[in-house]
C-alpha cells in the first residue's frame, strides 16, 4: 500500500470504526458527554440519531474505551430480531446461555440479573446501535427493561443510536410512553467544511503524518462539495485519491488526484444532503421529547426565555445566558452552552433543566461540586435569585416569568413607575455577596 510512500504508521481512513481516530467536533464532543451522562444519571436514557457515516458507532467505540470497571455492559448491533431474540442477545452479552429459555424465563433471568448488579455497586448499560430496524415491539420491550428498578433508583442505562429513522419511530403513538422515557435526544449532524478540514488533518496526525501537508490546498473545498462532510464519505474519497498519487509515485494528493478518484467512485453530482438536513431539522436535538432545532445545538428554544444566569467572578459580571425551555450544559470546554474557563471548573460540570414551571440545576459527577447556602448540592430547583458557586465562580438564576409579572403590577398600579432592571438588581447582589462566598470556598 502507500504507507511508505506517504511515510505513516497506518492508514488514515479505514471505514473500520477505530476510537484512535475519532476526531470530537463540537457536535461529536455534545454526543459523547450525552453518553458519558447515562452512567452519572440512575435513570439515563439517551438517543443519538445521525446519517449514515456520521461518526456514531466510533463514538461508540470511544466511549466504551473509557468506561470504568464497574460498568457492566451490553452492545448489541444486530437489530433485525425478534423480541425473544433481542433479549437472548442482551443476555448473551451478559454472560448467560439463555437459548433454551422462553420469554418469561428470559425476562425473569435479566431482572433478577440486574437487581444483582445493584446490590453489588455495579452499573449496568445496555447500547444497541442501528436501532432504527428494531421493530415496535422489540423498541415496547425495551421501555419495559427500562422500569426495572428498587426502592430508590433504576438500575438499567440505556443507550439507542441509529439512522434519523429512530427518531421517526420513537415518536409513534404507540411508543408513546418510551419517548417519555428518553432523557436526551442527539441528532448528530455532518462536519461544516472547517471541520472537516480538522478531520482529515486529525486523521493524518494520528496515522503518522505529524504536521506534514499533504493534501493540497485546493483540494479540501472539491472534497467538502462532493461529501458534505460526511466522514465516511470523507473517508472513502481522501483513501481513494491517497492511491491514485501512489499509482503517480507522488507523495501529496492534488487536485488533479481527487477529480480521477471522483471518476473512479463514479461521484458524478454532489451525495444527497437535503434528505439529511430535513430529517435534522424534524427530529431536532430534544431534551425529553420537547421541541426541535436544526443546528445542533442541546437547548431547544420554545417561545421566549423564560429564566436568565449570570455568571459573575470576583464581584464582576462576565457572562449572561437566557434560558429557554431545555436543557445547558456548564463546563469548562467550548463544546457547552455555558462554557466557564477556569481549572475549578470540570470538562462538564453541571446542567441546567429548565421546563415551562422552572429550572433545575445538577451536578454532573465534578470535582468540585455545586454548593447552594453554602451547602453542596447533588440536584436543586431553583428559585428566582438563588446563587450557585461553582469554584470562584457564581451563577445567578433570574426568573424571567417573576420579572415580568412584577414589571406587570408595578405599571398597573402606578401606570407610569418603572421597575429596576433585573439584571442591575441581581448583579448588585452578586456583587455584594461575592467576596463572602470566595472566603467561604477558600476554606473549604
Amino acid at each position: 500500500m502507500y504507507l511508505e510512500l506517504f511515510k505513516l504508521r497506518e492508514l488514515p481512513f479505514r471505514l473500520s470504526p477505530d476510537p484512535q481516530f475519532l476526531y470530537l467536533s463540537k457536535q461529536h464532543a455534545r454526543a459523547k458527554a450525552y453518553m458519558e451522562s447515562t452512567i452519572w444519571f440512575t435513570d439515563g436514557f439517551v438517543v443519538i440519531t445521525g446519517e449514515i457515516g456520521s461518526g456514531k458507532t466510533t463514538l461508540i467505540e470511544s466511549f466504551l474505551k473509557e468506561v470504568q470497571r464497574d460498568v457492566v455492559v451490553a452492545q448489541i448491533a444486530q437489530t433485525q430480531v425478534s423480541v425473544i431474540d433481542f433479549l437472548q442477545s442482551v443476555l448473551v452479552q451478559f454472560g448467560f446461555s439463555p437459548f433454551k429459555m422462553k420469554k418469561a424465563e428470559l425476562i425473569a433471568t435479566l431482572n433478577q440479573f440486574l437487581i444483582e448488579q445493584y446490590a453489588t455497586g455495579r452499573k449496568v448499560l445496555l447500547i444497541v446501535d442501528e436501532a432504527q430496524n428494531l421493530t415496535l415491539k422489540v423498541l415496547e420491550e425495551i421501555r419495559m427493561l427500562s422500569g426495572v428498578e428498587t426502592t430508590k433508583d433504576k438500575v438499567l442505562r440505556i443507550i439507542l443510536a441509529g439512522q434519523p429513522e429512530l427518531n421517526q419511530k420513537l415518536d409513534a403513538p404507540e411508543l408513546i410512553q418510551l419517548a417519555q422515557r428518553v432523557r436526551l435526544r442527539f441528532h448528530l449532524g455532518t462536519l461544516s467544511d472547517t471541520e472537516m478540514r480538522a478531520y482529515i488533518h486529525h486523521r493524518l496526525e494520528v496515522a503518522g503524518a505529524g504536521d506534514r501537508q499533504i493534501f493540497a490546498e485546493d483540494t479540501y473545498s472539491e472534497i467538502f462539495h462532493f461529501t458534505g462532510g460526511v466522514p465516511r464519505l470523507v473517508n472513502t474519497l481522501c483513501d481513494t485519491a491517497m492511491l491514485a498519487a501512489f499509482g503517480q509515485e507522488r507523495d501529496h494528493i492534488t487536485l488533479a488526484d481527487i477529480k480521477d478518484s471522483l471518476a473512479e467512485l463514479r461521484w458524478h453530482e454532489p451525495q444527497n444532503r437535503v434528505r439529511a438536513a430535513a430529517i435534522a431539522a424534524q427530529a431536532g436535538n430534544n431534551v425529553g421529547g420537547q421541541g426541535s432545532a436544526a443546528d445542533g445545538a442541546a437547548t431547544t428554544t420554545i417561545g421566549e426565555p423564560v429564566g436568565r444566569i449570570i455568571v459573575a467572578t470576583e464581584g464582576r459580571t462576565t457572562q449572561e445566558l437566557p434560558l429557554a425551555v431545555g436543557r445547558i450544559i456548564v463546563g469548562r470546554t467550548v463544546d457547552n452552552d455555558l462554557q466557564i474557563d477556569s481549572r475549578f471548573v470540570s470538562r462538564h460540570h453541571c446542567q441546567i433543566i429548565t421546563g415551562t414551571e422552572g429550572s433545575v440545576i445538577e451536578d454532573l459527577n465534578s470535582t468540585n461540586g455545586i454548593f447552594v447556602q453554602g451547602k453542596r448540592v447533588r440536584r436543586y430547583n431553583l428559585n428566582d435569585g438563588d446563587i450557585v458557586v461553582i469554584g470562584k465562580h457564581e451563577l445567578m438564576y433570574v426568573d424571567e416569568r417573576l420579572a415580568r409579572a412584577r414589571l406587570h403590577s408595578t405599571d398597573s398600579a402606578a401606570g407610569y413607575a418603572p421597575l429596576q432592571a433585573p439584571a442591575d438588581r441581581h448583579t448588585e447582589t452578586i456583587i455584594e455577596t461575592s467576596a463572602q462566598m470566595i472566603d467561604r470556598l477558600s476554606g473549604r
